[in-house]
C-alpha cells in the first residue's frame, strides 16, 4: 500500500509539473503540429515520389511515425527532470524516505509516460487533416500502445539520467540514442525497402515494433478505394506491401518485455543513486 501511494504521488507531482508550466503547455501543443505540418508536410512535398510502396500517400504512411516521433522525443527527455530533481536537493529527500526506490522509479516513469500519451491524443485529434480517419475503439487501443511505448522510452531516461550527474552528459547521451531509434523504427521508410545490415539494426530497435502497432491500428479504421471500384481497408494494402510486418499482439508483447526491462532498469539505476 505504501509503495502504491508513493508511486501515486511520484506520478501525480510529475502530472503537475508538466501542466503547470505555461511554456511546457505550449510546446505540449505545439510540438504535435509543428511534427505534423513540417516534418509530415514538409518531407512529402520534398519527395519526388508522394506514395509509400503499394500506392499508399506517403503522409498517411508517416502520420504513424510523426506519433512515434511525438512519444519518442517527449518520453525520452521526460528523464532529465530525474537530474534536475537531484540538483535541487528534492531526490534525495525522495530517496531518503521509507519508500522502494523502485516505487520512485515507476512514479516518474508514469509521469513521463502520461505527459507524452496526451500530446498523441492532440495528434490523433489532427487525423482528419492526413485522410486518416478512426473509431474510438481504434483511439483507445493506439492510446494504450502509445501508453507502453512512452513508458518503455520514458524509464530508459530514468534510467540512464540515474547515474548522470550533468544535464550536458545526459544529453550528449540522448543525442546519440534518440536519431538512431527514431530513423531505424520504420517511420520514414519501411523495413522492406531497407538494405540488408539495416533491417538488423531495425529489428533490434524497440521503437521499429512499437510503430508497427501504431501503423496497424491507424490504417485498421482506413478505407480507400480500388482501381476497379469498392473500398478496402488500409491495413489490408499495407500487409501486403509489408509496410505492417508483424501483428497486433507480437508488437504489443515485445514493447511490453522492453518496457517491463526497462523498467527495471530505471529501478536499479535509482538504487544505486546518491
Amino acid at each position: 500500500m505504501q509503495a502504491i501511494q508513493a508511486i501515486y504521488t511520484i506520478w501525480l507531482r510529475e502530472f503537475k509539473v508538466s501542466i503547470r508550466e505555461r511554456s511546457r503547455l505550449v510546446a505540449m501543443f505545439a510540438q504535435p503540429l509543428l511534427y505534423l505540418l513540417v516534418v509530415g508536410k514538409g518531407l512529402t512535398s520534398a519527395m519526388t515520389l508522394r506514395t509509400a510502396p503499394g500506392g499508399i500517400d506517403y503522409l498517411k504512411f508517416m502520420f504513424p511515425g510523426i506519433i512515434g516521433m511525438s512519444l519518442l522525443f517527449t518520453s525520452i527527455f521526460a528523464g532529465a527532470s530525474t537530474i534536475w530533481d537531484r540538483e535541487f536537493g528534492f531526490l534525495k529527500e525522495v530517496l531518503v524516505a521509507p519508500v522502494s526506490r523502485g516505487a520512485v522509479a515507476l512514479g516518474k516513469s508514469l509521469g513521463g509516460a502520461t505527459t507524452a500519451t496526451i500530446q498523441a491524443i492532440i495528434l490523433l485529434a489532427l487525423a482528419p487533416v492526413v485522410g486518416v480517419s478512426l473509431t474510438a475503439a481504434v483511439v483507445a487501443k493506439i492510446l494504450v500502445v502509445a501508453f507502453l511505448i512512452s513508458f518503455a522510452v520514458t524509464s530508459l531516461g530514468v534510467a540512464i539520467a540515474g547515474r548522470m550527474k550533468s544535464m550536458q552528459g545526459f544529453q550528449m547521451i540522448m543525442n546519440f540514442l534518440v536519431m538512431p531509434l527514431y530513423f531505424l523504427s520504420g517511420a520514414m521508410f519501411p523495413l522492406s525497402t531497407a538494405p540488408g545490415w539495416m533491417k538488423i539494426l531495425m529489428r533490434v530497435d524497440p521503437l521499429t515494433y512499437g510503430v508497427d502497432a501504431l501503423r496497424g491500428l491507424v490504417f485498421s479504421s482506413t478505407l480507400i478505394q480500388l482501381p476497379l471500384g469498392g473500398t478496402q481497408r488500409l491495413s489490408v494494402l499495407a500487409r501486403a506491401t509489408g509496410l505492417i510486418r508483424w501483428s497486433l499482439g507480437f508488437d504489443v508483447g515485445v514493447i511490453t518485455v522492453v518496457a517491463l526491462v526497462l523498467a527495471a532498469a530505471g529501478a536499479m539505476s535509482l538504487s544505486g543513486a546518491e
